[in-house]
This record gives C-alpha cells, sequence and structure tokens, in this order.
C-alpha cells in the first residue's frame, strides 16, 4: 500500500493548490442529463442556481466585450461555470437571432453530450430542438429550430468543408482550448483567417489554465503598416482579457512516501484508506485508459466481495470516452444516501467535466498520450507522466464543495524535478495526416506557411506529405487529385480507412470494408476484463477468421445480424452489445456517404481475396514480416524495420503467420500491432509499387 505524508507532519508542508481550472458545474441532486422536469427543480430554482456562479456577475462585462472586440479570452477558473452560462447569455443578448447559429467547441465528444444536456435542461427546452450537439457519426440538432449548437472542435472544422467562412455563425466559442488538442489548434488558426473575410464573427476564447497573453499575441493583427485599432464599424480588433474568478475550496497534498510499483492497485488501496478514515464525500481517481480502470473496478468488486465491512457503501462507478452513454450517465447522479460514489476516470475528467460531491482525489500522475516519430512513421499511444499543470487541475477537482484532500501516487521529488511543466501540444506529438488533408480540402495549399498557436515539426509534415502522396491523395504538385483525394477529404474517418474504402468500391467489396471501417471506428467490439479472459478468448475462437482480426470482424457483424441484433446474443458470446449498436450506425453513415460521393455499394459475397486487397490499397505502409527464427513472434515493419508483435487481443495471436499488415501500434513494454491480416506481400507491389520499389529485389523472399 502507498504510504502518504500524514496531514499536519513536518515533511513536506501540506499544500494549498490554487486550481485555475473552469469546467462545467452539474447541480447536486438533478442528474445532469435529465431534460424533463422531473427532478424536483423549477425554473426559478434553476436561474438561482444560475446566479450563484461566479460567472453571473461577469454577465454584462462578457457582453459588452463580446459587442466590442472581435476575439474575447476569457479565463475561467474552477466553478466559474463559464462553459454552461455564457452560451446562454449569448442568446439572451440576442446573437441568435434572425436565423443566426452559435457554437461552442470542446474537445471531446462526452463533454459536448453533458454540456448541451446540462444547458437544455437549464434553458427548459428538449435537447436537440433550440439546444443540440453534433459529434462524429451522431447529429442531434434540428435544422430549422437549434440555435446553440456543441460540437467538437473536429464536426466544426468538417462543417468548414461546405462553408469556409461558416457564415451561419453570429458567434463561435472555443472552449477548454487549454488542452490544445490537434483539432483545436487548426480550429484557431482558420478563425483566425475567417476574422479576417468575416471581421464580424465573434470569437470567445475560453479556458482553465490557458497562457491569455500568448493566445492574446496570436489573435493580434500583425501590423504591416500603421492601422488604427478599430476597424470601420468601431470594432476593436485587439483581443479582450478577462479572467473570472472561480469559487474552490483548500485542497490539501499528499504525496507518496516512496515510489508507487503499480498504480493501480496503489489507487484501490489508497480509495479504501480515505473509506476507512476520512468523512463523507465521494472519491474521483485518476488512471490512463480503460484496461487500467477495468483492472481497478475488478479489485474493487474482488475486495467488497471478500472483505464487505471494510468496503461496504463504495459505489464504484468507471469513466472512459467509449463507455455506454447511460453509464456515463450514472456518475453525474448523486450517490445514494449513505453510500460514498468513486469515480474511476481517464483524464477526461480532469477539464472537460466536472462531478459535484467530489472531496477526495487519487491521482496516478500519468495519462496516455500520443507520440509520433516521423522518422519510423510510428505514432504510439503511450502511458507517460503528466504535466504540473494537470496534476495542479486534478488536485484541484477536489475543493469544489467544501475543502478536500488530493492523494498522489508519487513523490514530492518526482513532482518537483520529473514533470514538465505544461503538456506538449498535441500538434507537436502526432502524425499529422489528418490534419494535412483537412487543411488541404479547405484549400489552404501552404501549408507550412499556415498560421499555427504552435508550429508542428517539419519533419512530421513533410512525413505526412509523403504519405498522402503514396496513397494518390495529393499529387505531384501536393494538391488533392481528383476524385480520389476530394473523396478520401469526405470520408470523416482516418485517411487510410477512407482510401480502403474507396478502393473497396472499384474491387467490389464495398458493404464488407464499409462493416470493417465501421468496427474500426469503436475502441473494441469485445468485452474484456479480469477474470473472464479464458471464456472471452474462447468465444472470439467461434467466430476467428484466419484472415485475421478485419475478417473476422465480419463473422461478428453477420453473427449480429442473424440474431436479430440480441443483446442476449452478445453476451453470450462476449461481444459488446453497445459497440455493435454503434458499429450499425456508423456504418449506415458510411454508406450514405459512399453514396453520395459516388461509390458502387456491392458485396462481394465471399471472396476475401479482394476484401484483403482493399486493405492494403489503405495499409500497405503497415506491412511486417516475421523474422525468420523468432522464438517469440517478433515482426519486423517493412518501413524502418521496428520491432513488433501481435497483440495479444488479435485473433492471430500466438498464429504468427509470414506476412502481416495492421491498423495501429499501441506500445507498452512492447510495440504491438491492433488489428492484425495476413497477406500475400505480391500483393503490396501490385497496390503500391512506387512505396516498395526500392524493397522489390528482396520483398517476396
Amino acid at each position: 500500500m502507498a504510504q502518504f505524508w500524514k496531514p499536519g507532519t513536518e515533511k513536506p508542508e501540506a499544500q494549498v493548490v490554487d486550481d485555475e481550472e473552469g469546467g462545467v458545474l452539474f447541480i447536486p441532486g438533478a442528474s445532469s442529463f435529465s431534460s424533463s422536469s422531473s427532478s424536483g427543480y423549477g425554473y426559478a430554482s434553476i436561474d438561482k442556481q444560475r446566479q450563484r456562479l461566479p460567472v453571473y456577475k461577469y454577465r454584462n462585462a462578457i457582453l459588452y466585450l463580446v459587442e466590442t472586440h472581435s476575439t474575447t479570452i476569457i479565463v475561467g477558473e474552477t466553478g466559474s461555470g463559464k462553459t454552461t452560462q455564457i452560451p446562454q447569455y449569448l442568446i439572451e443578448a440576442g446573437w441568435a437571432s434572425g436565423g443566426r447559429l452559435i457554437a461552442c467547441t470542446q474537445p471531446r465528444r462526452l463533454a459536448v453530450q453533458a454540456v448541451s444536456s446540462r444547458v437544455a435542461q437549464e434553458m427548459g427546452v428538449k435537447l436537440g430542438d433550440q439546444v443540440g450537439y453534433t459529434i462524429r457519426f451522431e447529429d442531434v440538432t434540428n435544422q430549422d429550430e437549434t440555435v446553440l449548437k456543441f460540437v467538437t472542435d473536429g464536426v466544426l472544422l468538417r462543417e468548414m468543408m461546405n462553408d469556409p467562412l461558416l457564415t451561419k455563425y453570429s458567434v463561435v466559442m472555443v472552449d477548454e482550448a487549454h488542452e490544445r488538442s490537434i483539432s483545436t489548434d487548426i480550429l484557431l488558426g482558420l478563425l483566425k483567417k475567417i476574422q479576417k473575410r468575416r471581421p464580424e464573427l465573434r470569437l470567445i476564447i475560453a479556458s482553465a489554465t490557458i497562457e491569455a497573453k500568448s493566445m492574446a499575441d496570436f489573435f493580434r493583427p500583425r501590423k504591416k503598416r500603421r492601422e488604427p485599432e478599430n476597424d470601420v464599424n468601431g470594432l476593436k480588433v485587439e483581443p479582450a482579457i478577462l479572467s473570472v474568478e472561480g469559487r474552490g475550496f483548500n485542497v490539501q497534498i499528499n504525496f507518496a512516501e516512496e515510489p508507487v510499483q503499480d498504480y493501480v492497485q496503489a489507487a484501490v488501496s489508497t480509495v479504501l484508506l480515505i473509506h476507512e478514515r476520512e468523512s463523507t464525500g465521494d472519491v474521483l481517481v485518476f488512471l490512463t485508459g480503460q484496461d487500467d480502470i477495468d483492472a481497478a473496478v475488478h479489485l474493487f468488486n474482488e475486495e467488497i466481495q471478500n472483505n464487505r465491512k471494510h468496503s461496504s457503501g463504495l459505489v464504484v462507478l468507471p469513466l472512459y470516452s467509449g463507455l455506454p452513454r447511460a453509464d456515463q450517465e450514472l456518475v453525474f447522479s448523486p450517490a445514494p444516501r449513505g453510500k460514498r460514489k468513486v469515480v474511476i476516470s481517464t483524464n477526461i475528467a480532469e477539464t472537460s467535466l466536472t462531478l459535484e460531491g467530489i472531496v477526495y482525489v487519487v491521482d496516478s500522475g500519468f495519462s496516455k498520450q500520443r507520440f509520433y516519430n516521423p522518422i519510423s512513421d510510428i505514432e504510439n499511444l503511450v502511458v507517460a507522466p503528466i504535466s504540473r499543470a494537470s496534476a495542479r487541475q486534478r488536485a484541484g477537482r477536489a475543493g469544489r464543495v467544501r475543502p478536500g484532500k488530493c492523494y498522489r501516487l508519487y513523490t514530492e521529488e518526482f513532482f518537483l524535478n520529473h514533470m514538465s511543466n505544461e503538456g506538449i501540444p498535441e500538434i507537436q506529438r502526432s502524425n499529422l495526416v489528418s490534419c494535412v488533408i483537412q487543411l488541404k480540402a479547405l484549400g489552404i495549399d501552404n501549408i507550412l506557411g499556415f498560421d499555427w498557436p504552435a508550429s508542428p515539426s517539419p519533419e512530421a509534415m513533410i512525413r505526412a506529405l509523403e504519405v498522402l502522396y503514396s496513397l494518390g491523395i495529393l499529387d505531384d504538385d501536393a494538391k488533392l487529385t481528383s476524385p480520389t483525394g476530394f473523396q478520401v477529404a469526405e470520408i470523416p474517418l482516418d485517411p487510410m480507412i477512407s482510401k480502403m474504402i474507396i478502393a473497396s468500391s472499384q474491387l467490389g467489396c464495398s458493404e464488407e470494408i464499409i462493416t470493417i471501417a465501421a468496427a474500426l471506428s469503436v475502441q473494441s467490439i469485445w468485452i474484456s476484463g479480469r477474470g473472464i479472459q479464458k471464456e472471452s478468448d474462447e468465444a472470439k475462437l467461434r467466430f476467428a477468421a484466419a484472415e485475421g482480426d478485419h475478417v473476422t470482424f465480419l463473422n461478428v457483424y453477420k453473427g449480429f445480424h442473424q440474431s436479430r441484433k440480441s443483446s442476449q446474443w452478445c453476451h453470450k458470446n462476449f461481444v459488446n452489445y453497445h459497440a455493435m449498436k454503434k458499429v450499425l450506425e456508423v456504418r449506415e453513415q458510411l454508406r450514405r456517404i459512399a453514396q453520395r460521393i459516388g461509390l458502387v455499394l456491392k458485396s462481394c459475397e465471399s471472396d476475401m481475396q479482394v476484401v484483403k486487397k482493399a486493405v492494403i490499397a489503405g495499409f500497405f505502409a503497415n506491412a511486417c514480416r516475421l523474422e525468420p527464427y523468432s522464438p517469440d513472434g517478433m515482426y519486423k515493419t517493412l518501413r524502418g524495420s521496428e520491432e513488433v508483435y501481435i497483440h495479444p487481443s488479435s485473433v492471430l495471436f500466438r498464429v504468427n503467420p509470414k506476412w502481416v499488415i495492421f491498423n495501429s501500434l499501441v506500445s507498452t513494454d512492447r510495440k504491438y500491432m491492433r488489428n492484425v491480416m495476413t497477406i500475400d506481400p505480391s500483393w503490396l507491389l501490385e497496390a503500391a509499387p512506387h512505396f516498395y520499389k526500392l524493397q522489390q529485389p528482396n520483398l517476396l523472399h
């Protein structure tokens, strides 16, 4: 069990964290997703709740700044209510009249759904009417009624493909800008360009810890000659900055005395310690991803079964983006009387969502982050230490309703000497292929000259251009090819998957490939977890195809259809019912997109060779060869000679065919290939002679 410095002991001194985080305020006692009045809150009561939020006293100042400045930067501290209130102030001030729309962007889908539900409830309207949301593959808006749209940054970027100047919108609010996702950075750069053509468009950049000065510098016009500060309409082009105070309570920090060996086990032990020794209040635990969270939930369940006295009264709830909507909603409901809620979350609860009732935070000190190596062309999802800014955000979640405590599963020395001050913007550590194609589709050809809030690495940019050229998406002049490039840009998926769909139209297997693409777009179609591994693996074998995971998805989809989409069938076969429902939705949308862009929808019946050729058309760059005489199944990528292994979740794990291609890589102690398929190496030359011509002499040996 992790040992902590006890509050009040000499070393280290108890620290108070001033959390600079702003977020969504959920009213305790009302389900944040409920849009009915059954929660017992009348509109007057909600009005009073709204007026108690710190942002309320800044209402007139915010509206004045939005009226008089093109860009307003709002730094909202803890519990300020900026996310839910500012869009409502804008509606009340008339920014949505005359057929105009207000957009509010969030970096995460779960936040979009939660915030839009909350705002609809506060306004007393049905979600999807005046207030709606759009995330990838899900549109809950009404063209005739919606005036306030909550969207992910990526969705707003896609809207620009049809409406480059966002002419329907009067105000765009970019929320949680400090998260610095790729989409946020592209969006900020494009909004700056749009303002030059549409000076009347108002921007609100809202964030918790944003460096307001650097953001103001970014939006400040570059003065080529002496210009007046106001434009012709009397609108100030100089960005305004407003800081909204929060209402956080003191948070006491406890560091681990020694480095923790197993942070999942340490997190569970720490929660049990809190439950035994501390007064009432819910607990928020930060872990890295679904696997860690499932493991922790399993450990809690074991503890509750084996030691009821010690752990009775705990309600343990997971929270991550792949969770079914109904399960996500549970975390926002108050704990039953006499019970203590324990929410085990990824960093989604760090800023995007606010959970009322949290008094204790347990911070593992890690999160999953993307890191891309442009030399090897490999992007890994790596468990890495968080920044000190993130650690402060996490601690601040404990000081919402009363003074709280944060238990850090790392030492003070690690915090001070080994954590970076700020996180690295995603654009500087990611594969830029999707980013480049989006900009090209928006007509921005000089990508290297694009005005970025943080410049991406030239190596990553060059590699992205190379990959898109090899896929036939860009031509010799780095312009989108016709029709392939424009078709790929229309499909809201990774360009490799989009290329696979386009190739399937020519090969006559588009129905199968669209099913595979839909299955690849969900986190996993399988139910996994500790204690069910053996049964889960046996169930998987019922569907396993010799060709690999892609064809196995087709078998599962067929079985699901034949069962008439039965949840019992899914349960019996360890298939995730909610994931399969999502696959059906995504598949239907992809079919519509395919028809719109002129692809032929056709089934190849049982000819799996053409299916494999279509997959190769998109993923030829991810080809690997089994190392001869390798006892542990080591493969080497053809491009870059990286050492990789088949992931245990693949149906080809332990089969080790000589030649494979993979969909993605994940790094733990080794680099593992996810979603793997067997191939004939001669097909690589057929699909991409330009890519493999240098290796042609030894490719087939």
